[in-house]
């Protein structure tokens, strides 16, 4: 019990139970310029759990933008049974690569290699966090992704991907096929006449496609989160994997969030521009739902949780559905 938050707590969730976080898993990665450092956190008993890749954003912090981040998400998420990993991609300040390394400042390609890295090798992730060894459900894994991240697990469910000042990487689309669902939790909307000048000059691979993302996610966005460095249209510009997304087939607003979505980053941080524990509650059990219902077939988790959202935490969030395809 969370003295913090009422309304939320109407939500239905699973019961929670014991997790345990494993850090460091390492898995070697040949040419990456340093092998991939993982955080596993997951229920202590169950089976066939499905799984949770979460990709970090690019966040001031030196630390939370890493497997040491987002704990709100990763501990919430497997108290209420998901295997969550959570790799420190090459953007990372803590452990990742140096700002000349190639592909920096952003990394997206690397960031979506440390994710089929993961998937590519999640019998070596057992034998190191030992307490999982059988216990991952391999066909049910979705994504999620924060900010930058939000970009990562876009393209991982189907989106393209154009860097305007690199010819040969046009309209590029990186999908893979294990991936079940996603979550993209304020991710970058369109780029072109979307982007700042300062955006366009310097961060030219924010130009994406979510026209050819087509497997099923859930868009999380705040109504105050307005980024005048990256984009000249403000909080509606983080709308657009829902407007443009062919798969997405839900999109959850929080009303007065902002980047921080509540503060999915970090308790107490300085990441979280919005902290507000009833705003995080509601991103906590709402994906958690939705990700439910997405992996498993005839779970309604997800239409539960959107009727006890409309009644009785309406003030916080709103909720927009729509049928995929």
């Amino acid at each position: 019990m969370n003295d913090l938050v009422r309304d939320a707590l109407n939500i239905p969730v699973a019961a929670a139970s014991p997790a345990l976080s494993i850090s460091r898993v390492t898995l070697p990665a040949p040419g990456r310029g340093r092998a991939l450092e993982l955080r596993v956190t997951a229920p202590l008993a169950g089976e066939a759990l499905p799984i949770i890749l979460l990709s970090h954003g690019h966040g001031p912090s030196l630390y939370l933008s890493s497997k040491d981040g987002y704990a709100p998400l990763s501990t919430f998420w497997a108290e209420h049974g998901f295997a969550v990993i959570q790799p420190t991609h090459a953007n990372s300040r803590a452990a990742g690569l140096g700002a000349d390394a190639p592909g920096a400042p952003f990394f997206w390609r690397s960031r979506v290699e440390d994710m089929r890295l993961i998937l590519d090798n999640l019998p070596d992730v057992e034998a190191q966090a030992r307490f999982l060894t059988g216990r991952l459900d391999a066909s049910r894994v979705a994504v999620a992704g924060h900010s930058l991240g939000g970009q990562t697990a876009g393209i991982l469910v189907g989106a393209g991907l154009t860097d305007t000042a690199d010819p040969a990487v046009q309209r590029v689309r990186l999908p893979d096929a294990r991936i079940k669902a996603g979550v993209l939790l304020a991710a970058p909307g369109n780029g072109g006449e979307s982007l700042s000048a300062h955006a366009r000059a310097n961060y030219t691979t924010l130009n994406p496609d979510f026209t050819t993302m087509t497997t099923r996610t859930l868009v999380v966005a705040g109504d105050a989160d307005d980024n005048p460095h990256l984009t000249v249209r403000g909080a509606d510009w983080h709308l657009d994997p829902f407007r443009h997304g062919p798969g997405s087939d839900a999109l959850l607003v929080l009303k007065g969030g902002r980047h921080g979505l509540g503060g999915i980053a970090g308790h107490d941080a300085k990441e979280t521009d919005d902290e507000d524990p009833e705003r995080l509650a509601v991103t906590q059990r709402m994906t958690w739902a939705y990700l439910r219902s997405a992996l498993y077939d005839g779970d309604d988790s997800w239409a539960k949780a959107c009727a006890a959202l409309a009644e009785h935490a309406g003030r916080h969030a709103r909720v927009e559905s729509r049928v995929s395809g």
